[in-house]
């Protein structure tokens, strides 16, 4: 059964309040997957951060134009669910080629990440950078570097006094 105009109008409004809050977007190709693997994807996504949409790419344009996009997803080609970043730019995708990985019917169509439109291959790139948590940690172990090198100095001067007083007392001993 067709949806109402009214269903449709509501549909846009969703979809438009969660890509207001996008930090990015993929659009992941689900045909041939079975209702229970796309369950497992909606889970995990649910798990890391990521909503799950799935919408006639008519709606999904008018929802993108209402949240301020200029990507059309009428240029990605065949039927796809979209997935979306809300606290992590990089969480959408890694949960996708993770994803891919296991279930060969998964396949990326593509994604938005800063207002502009991504290929397969940018989206697979994307999925292959670290973390945002690995990436700061990653920070202040590069800030903490000279500090803890300089300690490191510091410490081996005093080490080598005490050896060298350790050398003396045993000498006169």
């Amino acid at each position: 059964m067709p949806k109402t105009r009214q269903q449709k109008e509501v549909t846009v409004q969703e979809l438009s309040a969660l890509l207001k809050t996008a930090k990015s977007l993929v659009f992941a190709s689900y045909e041939k997957l079975p209702v229970k693997e796309i369950e497992t994807l909606r889970r995990n996504a649910r798990e890391q951060g990521v909503a799950y949409a799935v919408a006639k790419k008519t709606l999904l344009a008018r929802a993108m134009r209402d949240a301020g996009y200029t990507v059309d997803p009428k240029s990605f080609a065949g039927n796809f669910a979209t997935l979306l970043g809300i606290t992590d730019e990089v969480a959408p995708a890694k949960l996708v080629a993770a994803f891919a990985k296991d279930h060969e019917a998964m396949k990326i169509v593509g994604g938005v990440l800063e207002n502009k439109a991504m290929d397969t291959a940018a989206v697979v790139a994307l999925a292959k950078l670290p973390s945002k948590q690995q990436l700061l940690g990653q920070l202040v172990g590069t800030l903490q570097a000279p500090i803890s090198g300089f300690a490191t100095v510091l410490a081996g001067n005093l080490r080598g006094l005490v050896t060298a007083l350790s050398a003396i007392k045993e000498a006169k001993a």
